[in-house]
Protein backbone atom coordinates (compact mmCIF):
# COMPACT_ATOMS: atom_id res chain seq x y z
CA UNK A 1 0.00 0.00 0.00
CA UNK A 2 1.15 3.58 -0.77
CA UNK A 3 2.88 5.42 2.28
CA UNK A 4 1.02 8.62 3.07
CA UNK A 5 2.52 11.89 3.79
CA UNK A 6 1.91 11.68 7.40
CA UNK A 7 4.38 8.74 7.96
CA UNK A 8 7.16 10.09 5.71
CA UNK A 9 6.76 13.04 8.08
CA UNK A 10 6.89 11.28 11.13
CA UNK A 11 9.88 8.43 9.96
CA UNK A 12 12.00 11.39 8.26
CA UNK A 13 11.73 13.48 11.66
CA UNK A 14 12.89 10.21 13.65
CA UNK A 15 16.66 10.58 15.55
CA UNK A 16 18.97 8.24 14.87
CA UNK A 17 22.10 6.17 15.92
CA UNK A 18 22.75 3.72 13.26
CA UNK A 19 25.56 3.90 11.36
CA UNK A 20 23.76 2.51 7.84
CA UNK A 21 26.67 0.09 7.40
CA UNK A 22 28.15 0.79 10.70
CA UNK A 23 28.29 0.49 13.93
CA UNK A 24 26.05 2.39 15.93
CA UNK A 25 26.77 4.42 19.60
CA UNK A 26 30.51 2.18 19.34
CA UNK A 27 33.03 5.14 19.25
CA UNK A 28 35.75 5.60 21.64
CA UNK A 29 36.54 8.86 21.88
CA UNK A 30 38.91 11.28 19.88
CA UNK A 31 41.74 11.73 21.53
CA UNK A 32 43.43 13.14 19.27
CA UNK A 33 46.88 13.92 20.97
CA UNK A 34 46.94 15.43 24.77
CA UNK A 35 45.83 18.75 25.34
CA UNK A 36 46.88 21.66 27.28
CA UNK A 37 44.25 21.88 30.47
CA UNK A 38 45.73 24.91 32.03
CA UNK A 39 42.62 27.32 32.14
CA UNK A 40 45.33 30.29 30.89
CA UNK A 41 45.29 28.20 27.71
CA UNK A 42 42.41 28.65 26.79
CA UNK A 43 41.66 32.38 28.61
CA UNK A 44 40.78 33.94 25.99
CA UNK A 45 38.19 31.62 24.10
CA UNK A 46 36.42 30.99 27.87
CA UNK A 47 36.01 34.89 27.86
CA UNK A 48 34.47 35.27 24.29
CA UNK A 49 31.11 36.92 24.42
CA UNK A 50 28.15 35.20 22.21
CA UNK A 51 25.72 36.45 20.06
CA UNK A 52 22.89 35.36 20.42
CA UNK A 53 20.09 35.37 17.60
CA UNK A 54 16.79 34.35 16.37
CA UNK A 55 17.42 31.08 15.14
CA UNK A 56 17.51 30.68 11.37
CA UNK A 57 16.08 27.52 9.67
CA UNK A 58 18.44 24.42 9.79
CA UNK A 59 21.13 24.25 7.35
CA UNK A 60 20.89 20.88 4.92
CA UNK A 61 23.47 19.69 6.43
CA UNK A 62 21.59 19.47 9.76
CA UNK A 63 18.85 17.94 7.43
CA UNK A 64 16.93 21.13 6.37
CA UNK A 65 13.62 22.67 7.65
CA UNK A 66 11.66 25.34 8.92
CA UNK A 67 13.10 27.92 12.03
CA UNK A 68 12.27 25.98 15.26
CA UNK A 69 8.35 27.01 16.37
CA UNK A 70 8.33 29.43 19.59
CA UNK A 71 8.53 27.31 23.25
CA UNK A 72 5.62 27.30 25.21
CA UNK A 73 4.39 30.21 26.73
CA UNK A 74 6.01 32.00 23.19
CA UNK A 75 9.46 32.27 24.33
CA UNK A 76 11.97 32.13 20.84
CA UNK A 77 14.76 29.86 20.58
CA UNK A 78 18.21 31.66 20.56
CA UNK A 79 21.38 30.72 18.72
CA UNK A 80 24.73 31.29 18.43
CA UNK A 81 28.37 30.20 17.32
CA UNK A 82 31.15 29.34 19.62
CA UNK A 83 34.74 29.59 18.76
CA UNK A 84 36.77 26.41 19.81
CA UNK A 85 40.34 25.20 18.50
CA UNK A 86 40.50 23.33 16.11
CA UNK A 87 43.37 21.15 17.53
CA UNK A 88 43.89 21.35 21.20
CA UNK A 89 47.52 20.90 21.15
CA UNK A 90 47.48 24.29 19.60
CA UNK A 91 45.08 26.44 21.81
CA UNK A 92 46.23 29.63 20.11
CA UNK A 93 46.15 28.59 16.86
CA UNK A 94 42.98 27.96 14.62
CA UNK A 95 39.80 27.82 15.40
CA UNK A 96 36.23 26.64 14.25
CA UNK A 97 32.77 27.83 15.17
CA UNK A 98 30.75 25.85 16.78
CA UNK A 99 26.59 25.75 16.51
CA UNK A 100 24.81 26.75 19.95
CA UNK A 101 20.74 26.42 20.55
CA UNK A 102 19.22 27.59 23.77
CA UNK A 103 15.80 28.25 25.43
CA UNK A 104 16.48 30.09 28.26
CA UNK A 105 14.93 29.13 31.78
CA UNK A 106 11.25 30.15 32.55
CA UNK A 107 12.01 31.07 36.27
CA UNK A 108 15.36 33.18 36.12
CA UNK A 109 15.39 33.64 40.08
CA UNK A 110 15.82 29.65 40.56
CA UNK A 111 17.94 29.49 37.87
CA UNK A 112 20.41 26.52 38.50
CA UNK A 113 22.25 27.41 35.01
CA UNK A 114 22.51 25.45 31.67
CA UNK A 115 21.63 22.19 30.90
CA UNK A 116 23.64 20.56 27.88
CA UNK A 117 22.27 17.90 26.10
CA UNK A 118 23.91 15.46 23.38
CA UNK A 119 21.89 13.36 21.44
CA UNK A 120 23.79 10.49 20.19
CA UNK A 121 25.09 9.47 17.06
CA UNK A 122 27.90 10.20 16.77
CA UNK A 123 26.85 12.65 14.05
CA UNK A 124 23.30 14.04 14.99
CA UNK A 125 22.50 17.19 15.07
CA UNK A 126 21.35 19.02 18.66
CA UNK A 127 20.29 22.22 16.92
CA UNK A 128 17.43 19.86 15.30
CA UNK A 129 17.32 17.34 18.01
CA UNK A 130 16.62 19.85 21.02
CA UNK A 131 13.64 21.94 19.33
CA UNK A 132 11.86 18.34 18.08
CA UNK A 133 12.27 16.90 22.11
CA UNK A 134 12.19 20.28 23.74
CA UNK A 135 7.94 19.32 24.89
CA UNK A 136 9.32 16.58 27.10
CA UNK A 137 11.77 18.66 28.94
CA UNK A 138 9.51 21.82 30.09
CA UNK A 139 9.82 20.64 33.82
CA UNK A 140 13.70 20.81 33.27
CA UNK A 141 13.41 24.69 31.83
CA UNK A 142 11.43 25.28 34.69
CA UNK A 143 15.22 25.92 36.28
CA UNK A 144 17.61 25.21 33.25
CA UNK A 145 18.59 27.03 30.43
CA UNK A 146 18.33 24.16 27.71
CA UNK A 147 21.27 24.06 25.61
CA UNK A 148 22.50 21.77 22.63
CA UNK A 149 24.74 22.01 19.55
CA UNK A 150 26.28 20.45 16.42
CA UNK A 151 29.48 19.10 17.33
CA UNK A 152 32.16 19.31 15.63
CA UNK A 153 32.10 18.02 12.09
CA UNK A 154 28.45 17.99 12.68
CA UNK A 155 25.60 20.05 10.87
CA UNK A 156 26.54 23.38 10.67
CA UNK A 157 29.55 23.47 12.80
CA UNK A 158 32.37 22.65 10.42
CA UNK A 159 30.35 19.73 9.00
CA UNK A 160 32.19 16.70 7.44
CA UNK A 161 31.18 16.12 3.73
CA UNK A 162 31.52 13.24 1.81
CA UNK A 163 29.53 12.79 -1.55
CA UNK A 164 26.64 14.39 -3.44
CA UNK A 165 23.14 13.72 -2.72
CA UNK A 166 22.88 11.26 -6.16
CA UNK A 167 26.33 9.40 -4.87
CA UNK A 168 24.81 9.14 -1.39
CA UNK A 169 21.83 7.13 -3.35
CA UNK A 170 23.46 4.99 -5.24
CA UNK A 171 26.05 4.16 -2.34
CA UNK A 172 23.29 3.31 0.32
CA UNK A 173 21.78 1.21 -2.66
CA UNK A 174 24.72 -0.73 -2.69
CA UNK A 175 24.82 -4.90 -1.25
CA UNK A 176 27.04 -4.24 2.30
CA UNK A 177 26.74 -7.95 2.91
CA UNK A 178 28.21 -9.31 -0.30
CA UNK A 179 27.58 -13.12 -1.41
CA UNK A 180 30.96 -13.08 -3.75
CA UNK A 181 34.21 -12.39 -4.40
CA UNK A 182 32.89 -9.64 -7.21
CA UNK A 183 29.99 -7.93 -4.56
CA UNK A 184 33.15 -7.83 -1.94
CA UNK A 185 35.33 -5.95 -4.68
CA UNK A 186 32.21 -3.68 -5.35
CA UNK A 187 32.15 -3.06 -1.68
CA UNK A 188 35.68 -2.52 -1.14
CA UNK A 189 35.89 -0.10 -4.18
CA UNK A 190 32.40 1.73 -2.82
CA UNK A 191 34.25 2.41 0.65
CA UNK A 192 37.52 3.40 -1.08
CA UNK A 193 35.65 6.28 -2.87
CA UNK A 194 33.37 7.45 -0.05
CA UNK A 195 36.40 7.59 2.34
CA UNK A 196 38.56 9.17 -0.48
CA UNK A 197 35.47 12.07 -0.80
CA UNK A 198 35.57 12.57 2.96
CA UNK A 199 39.36 13.54 2.85
CA UNK A 200 38.89 15.60 -0.25
CA UNK A 201 36.09 17.82 1.57
CA UNK A 202 36.57 17.69 4.76
CA UNK A 203 40.33 16.86 4.86
CA UNK A 204 41.29 19.45 7.71
CA UNK A 205 38.40 18.65 10.34
CA UNK A 206 39.09 14.92 10.03
CA UNK A 207 41.55 14.22 12.40
CA UNK A 208 40.22 16.45 15.10
CA UNK A 209 36.26 16.01 15.24
CA UNK A 210 36.66 12.41 17.62
CA UNK A 211 34.99 12.13 20.82
CA UNK A 212 38.08 13.68 23.31
CA UNK A 213 37.98 17.20 21.34
CA UNK A 214 34.45 17.30 21.67
CA UNK A 215 34.74 16.97 25.60
CA UNK A 216 37.10 19.76 25.52
CA UNK A 217 34.41 21.47 23.29
CA UNK A 218 31.79 20.75 26.08
CA UNK A 219 34.39 22.38 28.97
CA UNK A 220 35.26 25.21 27.14
CA UNK A 221 31.19 25.69 26.54
CA UNK A 222 30.87 25.69 30.40
CA UNK A 223 32.66 28.29 30.61
CA UNK A 224 31.44 30.51 28.20
CA UNK A 225 27.93 29.94 29.30
CA UNK A 226 29.19 31.21 32.80
CA UNK A 227 28.53 27.90 34.79
CA UNK A 228 30.69 26.41 37.36
CA UNK A 229 29.45 23.42 36.71
CA UNK A 230 28.63 20.90 33.63
CA UNK A 231 25.17 19.86 33.91
CA UNK A 232 24.59 17.01 31.30
CA UNK A 233 21.73 14.96 29.27
CA UNK A 234 23.46 12.49 27.47
CA UNK A 235 21.25 10.02 25.38
CA UNK A 236 23.44 7.26 23.09
CA UNK A 237 26.95 8.11 22.08
CA UNK A 238 26.03 11.45 24.48
CA UNK A 239 27.04 8.83 27.21
CA UNK A 240 30.13 7.91 25.96
CA UNK A 241 30.88 11.47 25.48
CA UNK A 242 29.55 12.27 28.70
CA UNK A 243 32.26 9.66 30.50
CA UNK A 244 34.82 11.51 28.59
CA UNK A 245 33.84 14.52 29.92
CA UNK A 246 33.85 13.03 33.31
CA UNK A 247 37.08 11.46 32.95
CA UNK A 248 38.92 14.67 31.74
CA UNK A 249 37.18 16.94 34.04
CA UNK A 250 35.83 15.03 36.86
CA UNK A 251 35.69 18.07 39.21
CA UNK A 252 33.57 20.01 37.23
CA UNK A 253 30.91 17.60 36.55
CA UNK A 254 27.55 18.80 38.14
CA UNK A 255 24.66 16.95 37.60
CA UNK A 256 24.33 14.56 34.77
CA UNK A 257 22.42 11.86 32.97
CA UNK A 258 23.11 9.17 30.76
CA UNK A 259 20.14 7.49 29.11
CA UNK A 260 20.66 4.72 26.83
CA UNK A 261 24.33 3.69 27.46
CA UNK A 262 26.72 2.89 25.34
CA UNK A 263 29.48 0.21 27.40
CA UNK A 264 32.76 2.24 27.60
CA UNK A 265 34.37 -1.08 27.55
CA UNK A 266 33.65 -2.53 24.45
CA UNK A 267 36.05 -3.17 21.27
CA UNK A 268 34.48 -2.55 18.15
CA UNK A 269 33.84 -6.36 17.37
CA UNK A 270 32.19 -6.05 21.18
CA UNK A 271 29.65 -3.59 20.14
CA UNK A 272 28.97 -4.48 17.25
CA UNK A 273 28.21 -8.22 18.28
CA UNK A 274 26.13 -6.31 20.94
CA UNK A 275 24.29 -4.38 18.76
CA UNK A 276 23.35 -7.42 16.85
CA UNK A 277 21.92 -9.11 19.74
CA UNK A 278 20.40 -6.25 20.65
CA UNK A 279 18.00 -5.58 17.47
CA UNK A 280 17.49 -9.39 17.62
CA UNK A 281 16.07 -8.84 21.01
CA UNK A 282 13.90 -5.80 20.14
CA UNK A 283 12.78 -7.95 16.96
CA UNK A 284 12.11 -10.67 19.47
CA UNK A 285 9.83 -8.74 21.24
CA UNK A 286 8.25 -7.16 17.94
CA UNK A 287 7.26 -10.34 16.80
CA UNK A 288 6.01 -11.37 19.99
CA UNK A 289 3.78 -8.60 19.93
CA UNK A 290 2.37 -9.67 16.90
CA UNK A 291 1.76 -13.10 17.63
CA UNK A 292 -0.14 -11.88 20.95
CA UNK A 293 -2.50 -10.22 18.35
CA UNK A 294 -3.57 -12.48 16.48
CA UNK A 295 -5.37 -11.77 13.27
CA UNK A 296 -5.07 -8.10 14.11
CA UNK A 297 -1.43 -8.60 13.02
CA UNK A 298 -1.08 -8.61 9.55
CA UNK A 299 2.28 -10.66 8.74
CA UNK A 300 2.17 -14.26 8.28
CA UNK A 301 3.07 -16.78 11.24
CA UNK A 302 1.48 -17.66 14.47
CA UNK A 303 5.08 -18.08 16.51
CA UNK A 304 7.68 -15.61 16.62
CA UNK A 305 10.05 -18.27 14.77
CA UNK A 306 7.62 -18.23 12.08
CA UNK A 307 7.39 -14.34 11.76
CA UNK A 308 10.88 -14.24 11.51
CA UNK A 309 11.31 -16.69 8.94
CA UNK A 310 8.99 -14.49 7.14
CA UNK A 311 11.43 -12.01 7.62
CA UNK A 312 14.71 -13.39 6.61
CA UNK A 313 12.94 -15.07 3.45
CA UNK A 314 11.85 -11.67 2.32
CA UNK A 315 15.28 -9.92 3.14
CA UNK A 316 16.56 -13.59 0.80
CA UNK A 317 14.14 -12.33 -1.83
CA UNK A 318 15.16 -9.05 -1.97
CA UNK A 319 18.79 -9.73 -2.22
CA UNK A 320 17.90 -11.44 -5.56
CA UNK A 321 15.63 -8.93 -6.99
CA UNK A 322 14.60 -5.26 -5.90
CA UNK A 323 11.27 -4.06 -5.38
CA UNK A 324 9.77 -0.90 -6.29
CA UNK A 325 9.88 1.69 -3.37
CA UNK A 326 9.97 5.20 -4.02
CA UNK A 327 9.82 7.35 -7.21
CA UNK A 328 12.60 5.29 -9.51
CA UNK A 329 14.49 4.13 -6.65
CA UNK A 330 14.21 0.49 -5.65
CA UNK A 331 14.12 -1.43 -2.15
CA UNK A 332 17.41 -3.39 -2.10
CA UNK A 333 18.21 -5.74 0.84
CA UNK A 334 20.53 -3.64 2.71
CA UNK A 335 17.80 -1.20 2.94
CA UNK A 336 15.54 -3.07 4.34
CA UNK A 337 17.35 -4.31 6.91
CA UNK A 338 18.19 -0.60 7.65
CA UNK A 339 14.69 0.17 7.57
CA UNK A 340 13.42 -2.45 10.07
CA UNK A 341 16.57 -1.59 12.03
CA UNK A 342 15.20 2.10 12.47
CA UNK A 343 11.83 1.25 12.66
CA UNK A 344 12.93 -0.97 16.15
CA UNK A 345 14.21 2.02 17.90
CA UNK A 346 11.13 3.00 19.45
CA UNK A 347 8.15 0.83 20.40
CA UNK A 348 5.92 3.52 18.51
CA UNK A 349 7.42 2.65 15.38
CA UNK A 350 6.65 -1.02 15.27
CA UNK A 351 3.00 -0.16 13.54
CA UNK A 352 5.36 1.21 10.87
CA UNK A 353 7.40 -1.98 10.64
CA UNK A 354 4.54 -3.98 10.76
CA UNK A 355 2.85 -2.35 7.70
CA UNK A 356 6.26 -2.11 5.79
CA UNK A 357 7.19 -5.65 6.09
CA UNK A 358 3.63 -6.33 4.67
CA UNK A 359 3.61 -3.83 2.36
CA UNK A 360 7.18 -5.14 0.74
CA UNK A 361 5.51 -8.82 0.77
CA UNK A 362 2.99 -7.60 -1.38
CA UNK A 363 5.97 -5.99 -3.83
CA UNK A 364 5.92 -2.13 -2.25
CA UNK A 365 9.22 -1.08 -0.55
CA UNK A 366 7.91 2.32 0.00
CA UNK A 367 7.26 2.02 3.38
CA UNK A 368 10.54 0.29 4.34
CA UNK A 369 12.34 2.72 2.16
CA UNK A 370 11.14 5.72 3.92
CA UNK A 371 12.31 4.07 7.18
CA UNK A 372 16.09 3.45 5.86
CA UNK A 373 16.18 7.02 4.41
CA UNK A 374 14.98 8.41 7.92
CA UNK A 375 17.77 6.18 9.39
CA UNK A 376 20.65 7.88 6.35
CA UNK A 377 19.42 11.73 6.74
CA UNK A 378 17.77 11.61 3.41
CA UNK A 379 14.36 14.16 3.32
CA UNK A 380 11.42 13.58 1.05
CA UNK A 381 13.39 15.65 -1.85
CA UNK A 382 16.41 13.95 -1.69
CA UNK A 383 18.58 15.99 0.31
CA UNK A 384 20.92 14.14 3.05
CA UNK A 385 21.88 15.41 6.30
CA UNK A 386 25.45 14.68 7.44
CA UNK A 387 24.45 12.16 10.08
CA UNK A 388 26.25 9.30 8.83
CA UNK A 389 29.28 11.07 6.81
CA UNK A 390 30.04 12.87 10.59
CA UNK A 391 29.25 9.39 12.31
CA UNK A 392 31.73 7.52 9.81
CA UNK A 393 34.56 10.71 10.84
CA UNK A 394 34.00 10.38 14.50
CA UNK A 395 33.84 6.55 14.69
CA UNK A 396 36.62 5.90 12.67
CA UNK A 397 39.02 8.38 14.26
CA UNK A 398 38.18 7.07 17.85
CA UNK A 399 38.72 3.48 16.98
CA UNK A 400 41.85 1.95 16.83
CA UNK A 401 40.55 -1.01 14.68
CA UNK A 402 40.73 -1.48 11.14
CA UNK A 403 39.03 -4.85 10.06
CA UNK A 404 39.69 -5.90 6.34
CA UNK A 405 36.68 -6.86 4.52
CA UNK A 406 38.42 -10.38 4.88
CA UNK A 407 38.72 -10.26 8.57
CA UNK A 408 35.19 -9.12 8.92
CA UNK A 409 34.13 -12.58 6.52
CA UNK A 410 35.66 -14.42 8.66
CA UNK A 411 33.87 -13.30 12.33
CA UNK A 412 30.53 -13.37 10.05
CA UNK A 413 29.92 -17.37 11.74
CA UNK A 414 29.51 -15.44 15.38
CA UNK A 415 27.50 -12.33 14.29
CA UNK A 416 24.98 -14.96 12.46
CA UNK A 417 24.71 -16.89 15.67
CA UNK A 418 23.73 -13.84 17.73
CA UNK A 419 21.16 -12.60 14.86
CA UNK A 420 19.63 -14.26 11.67
CA UNK A 421 18.45 -11.03 10.66
CA UNK A 422 21.61 -8.55 11.62
CA UNK A 423 24.20 -10.57 12.12
CA UNK A 424 25.66 -10.70 8.15
CA UNK A 425 25.01 -6.53 8.27
CA UNK A 426 26.66 -5.73 11.97
CA UNK A 427 29.50 -8.62 11.05
CA UNK A 428 30.27 -6.94 7.56
CA UNK A 429 30.23 -3.25 8.85
CA UNK A 430 33.45 -4.13 10.89
CA UNK A 431 35.27 -3.32 7.82
CA UNK A 432 33.56 0.27 7.35
CA UNK A 433 36.86 2.01 8.66
CA UNK A 434 39.10 -0.31 6.74
CA UNK A 435 40.04 2.60 4.20
CA UNK A 436 39.38 5.63 6.30
CA UNK A 437 42.43 7.99 5.59
CA UNK A 438 42.90 9.05 9.49
CA UNK A 439 44.41 6.47 12.02
CA UNK A 440 42.42 5.89 15.23
CA UNK A 441 43.16 6.48 18.75
CA UNK A 442 42.00 3.62 21.33
CA UNK A 443 40.45 0.64 21.41
CA UNK A 444 37.66 1.88 24.30
CA UNK A 445 37.27 5.38 26.03
CA UNK A 446 38.54 5.83 29.48
CA UNK A 447 35.82 7.20 31.69
CA UNK A 448 36.52 6.63 35.13
CA UNK A 449 35.92 9.74 36.96
CA UNK A 450 37.28 9.86 40.83
CA UNK A 451 35.87 12.48 42.85
CA UNK A 452 33.25 13.45 40.38
CA UNK A 453 29.27 14.16 41.51
CA UNK A 454 27.06 11.68 41.31
CA UNK A 455 26.08 10.63 37.85
CA UNK A 456 22.78 8.90 36.77
CA UNK A 457 23.54 5.82 34.26
CA UNK A 458 20.14 4.77 33.00
CA UNK A 459 19.41 1.68 30.70
CA UNK A 460 16.49 0.39 29.40
CA UNK A 461 16.23 -3.58 29.14
CA UNK A 462 14.65 -3.69 25.72
CA UNK A 463 16.86 -1.33 23.86
CA UNK A 464 18.33 -2.61 20.55
CA UNK A 465 21.25 -0.38 19.84
CA UNK A 466 22.51 0.04 23.28
CA UNK A 467 21.91 -3.08 25.07
CA UNK A 468 20.90 -2.82 28.72
CA UNK A 469 24.63 -4.86 30.20
CA UNK A 470 26.09 -1.13 29.25
CA UNK A 471 24.53 0.53 32.09
CA UNK A 472 26.01 -1.26 34.70
CA UNK A 473 29.28 -1.55 33.34
CA UNK A 474 29.40 2.39 32.28
CA UNK A 475 28.64 2.65 36.32
CA UNK A 476 31.15 0.85 37.09
CA UNK A 477 34.14 2.13 34.91
CA UNK A 478 32.81 5.14 36.14
CA UNK A 479 33.81 4.50 39.61
CA UNK A 480 32.44 3.80 43.16
CA UNK A 481 30.34 6.43 44.36
CA UNK A 482 29.90 8.45 41.03
CA UNK A 483 27.95 6.22 38.68
CA UNK A 484 24.49 5.56 39.96
CA UNK A 485 22.79 2.73 38.13
CA UNK A 486 18.80 3.18 37.48
CA UNK A 487 16.99 1.13 35.06
CA UNK A 488 13.85 1.17 32.90
CA UNK A 489 11.93 -2.21 31.89
CA UNK A 490 10.60 -1.24 28.83
CA UNK A 491 11.11 -1.16 25.13
CA UNK A 492 12.76 1.24 23.10
CA UNK A 493 16.33 3.99 22.31
CA UNK A 494 16.52 6.20 25.37
CA UNK A 495 14.12 6.14 28.79
CA UNK A 496 13.57 9.21 29.43
CA UNK A 497 11.25 9.89 26.61
CA UNK A 498 9.26 7.30 26.64
CA UNK A 499 7.24 8.82 29.02
CA UNK A 500 7.37 6.40 31.69
CA UNK A 501 6.42 8.74 35.02
CA UNK A 502 8.36 6.74 37.28
CA UNK A 503 11.85 7.76 35.19
CA UNK A 504 10.61 11.16 34.41
CA UNK A 505 9.75 11.84 38.01
CA UNK A 506 13.29 10.50 39.37
CA UNK A 507 15.47 12.29 36.86
CA UNK A 508 13.42 15.11 37.45
CA UNK A 509 14.14 15.53 41.33
CA UNK A 510 17.63 14.82 40.37
CA UNK A 511 18.13 17.45 38.49
CA UNK A 512 15.72 19.73 39.76
CA UNK A 513 16.45 18.96 43.69
CA UNK A 514 19.44 17.19 43.61
CA UNK A 515 17.98 14.17 44.80
CA UNK A 516 20.51 11.21 44.09
CA UNK A 517 18.21 7.81 44.09
CA UNK A 518 19.35 4.69 45.59
CA UNK A 519 21.81 3.12 43.04
CA UNK A 520 19.75 0.27 41.96
CA UNK A 521 16.31 1.74 40.92
CA UNK A 522 14.34 -0.10 38.79
CA UNK A 523 11.01 1.73 37.19
CA UNK A 524 8.68 -0.09 35.42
Amino acid sequence: MPISAAQRAALLTATTVLLAAGCAGCSDGGGEGGAADSPTDLAGLAAQELEWSACPPPSAAEGGGTAPSPLPGGAAWECAFMDAPLDYEKPGGETIELALIRAPARDQSRRIGSLIYNFGGPGGSGITGLPSFAPAYEKLRSRYDLVSFDPRGVGRSEDVECATDKELDAYYALDFTPDDAAEERTLSDAQKKYAAGCEKDSGTVLPHVGTSNAARDLDLMRQVLGDDKLHYFGISYGTELGGVYAHLFPEKVGRALFDAVVDPNSSTEDGALGQARGFQLALDNFAKDCVARGDACTLPGSTVAEIEAFITGLLAELDKKPIPGIGDRELTQTQATNGIAQALYSKEFWQYLEQGLDSADGGDGALLLALSDSMNGRDQNGSYSNIQAANAAINCVDFKERYTLGQAKERLPEFREASAVFGDFMGWALASCSQWPVPGTWEHPDVSAPGAAPILVLGTTGDPATPYEGARAMAEALGKGVGVELTYEGEGHGAYNSGNACVQETVNAYFLEGKVPASGTVCR
